[in-house]
C-alpha cells in the first residue's frame, strides 16, 4: 500500500465533505451510542488512560460496584474482562462505522479518540473522533481536501483500518496487561473480537439481511486472514436457527468471564466451550 497525500484544487474546503460531516451521517445510522467530534466534560481521552493505567483501576472499581449491586458479586477477572472488551470496541467501532457507511478511515490514534461512560452501567455510551484527517478512496467527494489521504482501492483502505487498530490495540495491551490477571494472548483475542464484531454490527444495524451481509463483507475484507498479533481471521459464518432460517453467527476468540457471576453459565459462543 502506498497512500499519497491528495493535492488541493482551488478551495478544497469548499469541495465535498469533511470528517465531521461523515461522523454526523454515520452516527445517525447506528444505535449503540453517541458519535461526535468534540469531548464533553467528564469523558475519558484514550491517550490519558494509556498514559495513566491507574485510571483503568478506577474504571474497574466503578464496574465492580455495579456488578455487585446487580449480580451480587464482582469477580476480578469479570471486571477486567468487561473493561478490556469495552475499551477495545472504542477504536474498533469508530473505525468500522466510518468504513462501512462512508468508505473513510479516521485517525484511530489514542490521542484522537475519547469516550464517555453510561450513567448507570459504566460502559462506553459515546465516542468522540477528534481531528480532521481521514483516509479515503479516489472517488470520495472530499478527496481533494488537504486533510484527506487517498488510497488506491477498498483493499488498501481496509489495510489502513486494520493497521491503525492494531497500533492502538498494541498500546492498550502494554498499558492494561500489568494491572490484570489477563494474559497478552487473551488481550489480543479480545482485540480480534472487537474489530470483527464492530464491522459486523455496523452492517447489522441496518436492519435487513442485505445490510448485515454488507457488514459481514467488510469483516471479510479487513480480516481476510490472520494478521498477527490478532488471533484469527474473521470468524463470521452462517448457521441455521431453530426456525430453520439461515443466520450469521460468530464464535468469540476471547472470554468475557461472565460465567464467573452467580447463576451465570458460559456464553453460547464462548471459546471455552465451542469447538475451534
Amino acid at each position: 500500500m502506498n497512500p499519497q497525500r491528495s493535492r488541493t484544487s482551488g478551495d478544497a474546503h469548499a469541495i465535498g465533505d469533511d470528517l465531521a460531516s461523515s461522523l454526523r451521517r454515520a452516527g445517525s445510522r447506528q444505535q449503540r451510542g453517541e458519535l461526535r467530534a468534540d469531548v464533553p466534560g467528564g469523558w475519558f481521552r484514550c491517550a490519558e488512560l494509556l498514559e495513566q493505567p491507574t485510571l483503568f483501576a478506577g474504571w474497574r472499581a466503578r464496574l465492580s460496584a455495579w456488578l455487585t449491586e446487580n449480580h451480587g458479586a464482582a469477580p476480578e477477572r469479570t471486571a477486567a474482562g468487561y473493561v478490556m472488551s469495552w475499551y477495545l470496541h472504542v477504536p474498533a467501532y469508530a473505525g468500522a462505522l466510518l468504513l462501512h457507511h462512508e468508505r473513510r478511515v479516521p485517525s484511530l490514534k489514542p490521542e484522537h479518540l475519547a469516550f464517555g461512560l453510561g450513567e448507570d452501567r459504566p460502559h462506553p455510551a459515546g465516542i468522540a473522533v477528534l481531528g480532521e484527517a481521514f483516509y479515503c478512496l479516489p472517488t470520495d467527494p472530499g478527496s481533494a481536501r488537504p486533510e484527506a489521504t487517498v488510497v488506491r482501492d477498498e483493499r488498501a483502505l481496509a489495510a489502513v483500518l486494520r493497521a491503525q487498530f492494531i497500533a492502538h490495540a498494541a498500546r492498550f495491551v502494554r498499558a492494561y496487561a500489568p494491572g490484570t490477571r489477563l494474559g497478552r494472548r487473551m488481550l489480543w483475542a479480545a482485540a480480534t473480537d472487537a474489530l470483527d464484531n464492530s464491522l459486523w454490527w455496523a452492517g447489522r444495524q441496518g436492519g435487513t439481511p442485505e445490510a448485515e451481509g454488507a457488514g459481514v463483507a467488510d469483516a471479510a475484507l479487513v480480516l481476510d486472514a490472520r494478521y498477527r498479533p490478532l488471533t484469527s481471521a474473521s470468524k463470521l459464518r452462517t448457521t441455521v436457527d431453530d426456525e430453520g432460517h439461515r443466520v450469521w453467527e460468530r464464535r468469540r476468540e476471547s472470554c468475557c468471564f461472565s460465567y464467573l457471576l452467580p447463576g451465570e453459565a458460559e456464553c453460547e459462543e464462548c471459546p471455552r466451550t465451542c469447538q475451534r
